[in-house]
């Protein structure tokens, strides 16, 4: 009997100890796994899924990325969150959707002080962090940066007149500072953040890609830069144990559905994002995971990769079963929005919800798609599915439970009633955030405005600022509240002398958005040209007013621009004050000594004025936004002074980032005549009937030709007035 139940016990125990061994043994295993090297996160912008290899794309060149995934594992169907750069890095770098983080539309809004970011977990637990942004869309003000140890965001110098979206620096120089802080680092415990942005219109041709089409073109440049980074990490010993998560933002329309661009819209084109993700030792290289993920969904996964535990409020699943192949994830719908028609053109906002087949999209005219067997969403099936139109149209409805249309700011008391004593208030009722969705325009039936729009833009990118004009007057013709195109119609008059066009539009522009600074800079600065001192200045403050502490670069240029208001007015005390505010805000804006420059050049104290004019020059030069008419004036006193190198190189730095100033280019002729180079004066008067082919700009280059003792010239240049613009003879 004593053997009968002791051989059982033996192997019982026997095998006990083997399980208990293997249990442990998975744990330890699974610790020992944990990632101790690098975490890399680099995003591709406005980067199409299907314009890569790794997706089957044929016609573009991307070896570096390829490489990458083939040491990967790659997410074949990634979606993002909203078409829009600002909003969805919050979702990344929060794993939280949209309308949770509050980060709706790339201007009027920023992240919440406080929120748990990937580079605040991961700090929290001895990683060193930085991240190296390629676009103004991601400067620190918006709270992006928060949690970064270190947040490189310089942007080249540019005009204030240039666009958010369109401040940029290359991404080889993105690419290139963040090696250089690699290279500081003294442990391999860091995470790093890589942003590049150079896949934007206008398309910037790359000489070693000319053979791809423009849009390839800008894809391949940006894998040149994600291979040189990897380079540096193979180099420095750290890309075997690095974990490496390349993604794209969102994508791009290039036509497709309507649209061009992106923003407007939620089908794949746009929302279909690149995902590959790169594990310590290349664990799981080759893998290809198909069923459906987002970006939410990263930061959940790094956290459990790291075994970190994670905020209560991520929504997103962790992916380590699918990277690891020891399980599935949970089915899960995926959400996306498009903010962007309501905020900017008062059309419906756009709510998605996608999961293994189908699409929902919530609009005036809901939409389903069945994307298993209509990849490129051509046929609507929301009536002949109506169930499944009905469930995902619920599920969504649940999903977004106490979700609300956020409005970009608020507009003070105080501005209000300056406003009603302008008569702005009350004129054209804006897109309230509790107007209903339902009752707004679908953006499906507002194709051909949206057409008619993009064509204007690329009408004005090539300077065709007139037809592009009467392109956008023939939009709000018909729809009056579009805001977007009244600030765009006031930046085209003031480009072509319409102060007056250019003042009414902005006046529009207000009475929807009394809430947006751009308007009543535009306004000040239309007003400003018509001599209109005292209207031009109240806009000017209200500006400064409306941007606050929350936009406090907003706020300086505001001031800036009052001061120069007040100079042109002769308001000497007006303008010292502006100058001291805009200076108390933003310490490199030079306004205390352009003011005084200034007032001295007004003078004819050129001599006096010149110190005041490079100590300006000197406060202004790192600056990412220059100061309209610095660089003029200091080329102007240069040349009054018989200093014609430094007036030149004056005249040629306020044209960089002004191109339209023609008293710029009537200063290089002048200082080329001076120094006997004609060939090159005259190139210079050409050029400022180029850069503005206005009556003002013809009657410049006749009084040119005339100082020059040309006047064949200067009939030429009238007659050619006369011709273009009917004026009369002069």
């Amino acid at each position: 009997m004593r053997r009968s139940w002791r051989a059982p016990l033996i192997v019982g125990l026997v095998s006990a100890g083997v399980l208990i061994a293997a249990v442990f043994g998975w744990r330890f295993a699974r610790s020992s796994t944990r990632p101790s090297g690098p975490i890399i996160l680099i995003s591709l912008d406005t980067t199409r899924a299907d314009h890569l290899s790794i997706y089957g794309y044929t016609h573009g060149h991307t070896p570096a990325i390829d490489a990458l995934a083939r040491d990967g594992v790659v997410f074949e169907r990634a979606y993002a969150q909203a078409p829009q750069t600002l909003p969805e890095h919050t979702s990344i770098l929060t794993g939280e959707l949209p309308f949770q983080h509050g980060v709706r539309d790339n201007l009027g809004f920023t992240l919440t002080p406080g929120a748990a970011t990937w580079p605040r977990l991961l700090a929290a637990h001895g990683y060193a962090t930085a991240g190296f942004v390629s676009s103004y869309v991601l400067r620190p003000d918006t709270g992006i940066n928060q949690g970064f140890e270190t947040y490189d965001a310089a942007m080249p110098a540019s005009s204030p007149e240039t666009s958010v979206g369109d401040v940029r620096r290359d991404g080889q120089l993105t690419e290139q500072a963040a090696e250089r802080w690699i290279d500081g680092q003294s442990s391999s415990r860091f995470f790093l953040f890589l942003h590049l942005y150079d896949v934007h219109r206008p398309y910037e041709p790359r000489p070693a890609f000319k053979a791809l089409a423009p849009y390839d073109q800008e894809v391949a440049y940006d894998d040149q830069e994600v291979g040189q980074l990897i380079g540096l990490l193979k180099r420095k010993g750290l890309y075997d144990q690095a974990t490496i998560v390349l993604l794209s933002d969102h994508g791009e329309g290039l036509g497709d559905h309507g649209e061009l661009e992106h923003g407007v819209f939620i089908y794949d084109d746009t929302i279909r994002v690149a995902l590959v993700m790169k594990l310590p030792g290349n664990r799981s290289a080759g893998r290809r995971v198909p069923v459906p993920v987002q970006h939410i969904d990263v930061l959940p996964t790094i956290l459990d990769l790291l075994h970190m535990s994670r905020p209560s409020d991520l929504r997103g699943r962790s992916l380590v079963p699918a990277l690891d192949g020891t399980g599935t994830i949970p089915e899960q719908g995926i959400y996306a929005e498009a903010m962007y028609p309501r905020y900017h053109f008062g059309w419906s906002d756009l709510h998605s919800l996608t999961d293994v087949r189908y699409r929902y999209i919530q609009a005036p005219h809901p939409e389903l798609y069945d994307l298993e067997r209509d990849p490129g969403e051509r046929h609507n099936i929301a009536a002949d599915r109506p169930r499944v139109a009905e469930a995902m149209a619920a599920a969504l409805t649940q999903m977004m439970s106490g979700a609300k249309a956020d409005a970009p700011s608020q507009v003070s008391p105080d501005t209000l009633a300056r406003l009603q004593s302008l008569g702005y208030v009350g004129t054209v009722a804006a897109v309230s955030p509790s107007t209903p969705s339902s009752t707004l325009p679908d953006p499906k039936d507002k194709l051909p405005v949206l057409e008619r729009y993009r064509q204007a833009v690329d009408d004005a990118d090539s300077r065709q600022f007139e037809p592009a004009i009467a392109l956008l007057r023939q939009i709000v013709a018909g729809d009056p509240e579009m805001a977007d195109v009244w600030d765009r119609i006031g930046n085209m008059s003031l480009r072509i002398g319409r102060s007056a066009d250019a003042a009414d539009a902005y006046k529009r522009f207000i009475a929807l958005k009394p809430d947006q600074p751009i308007g009543y800079m535009g306004a000040a600065t239309a007003l400003m040209q018509l001599k209109q001192y005292d209207a031009a200045l109240e806009h000017a403050r209200l500006a400064a007013r409306v941007s606050g502490t929350g936009d406090p670069h907003g706020a300086a240029n505001a001031h800036a621009l009052a001061a120069r208001i007040a100079i042109a007015a002769g308001h000497a005390d007006d303008a010292r004050q502006e100058a001291l505010a805009a200076e108390q805000i933003d310490p490199t804006l030079p306004m205390k000594a352009f003011v005084d420059a200034r007032l001295l050049y007004d003078e004819g104290k050129y001599a006096d004025a010149l110190p005041h004019f490079q100590a300006a020059l000197a406060q202004a030069a790192n600056r990412p936004v220059q100061v309209p008419e610095l660089h003029y004036y200091a080329g102007d006193t240069f040349g009054r002074l018989n200093q014609y190198p430094q007036a030149e190189q004056q005249f040629s730095e306020e044209l960089k980032y002004f191109p339209q100033n023609t008293r710029a280019y009537a200063g290089l002729a002048m200082v080329y005549r001076a120094a006997g180079q004609d060939a090159q004066s005259d190139a210079a008067v050409q050029r400022l009937l180029q850069a503005s082919p206005i009556p003002d700009s013809y009657a410049l280059a006749a009084k040119l030709w005339t100082m020059f003792g040309e006047p064949q010239q200067a009939e030429a240049a009238r007659a050619e007035a006369r011709r273009r613009f009917g004026t009369r003879r002069q």
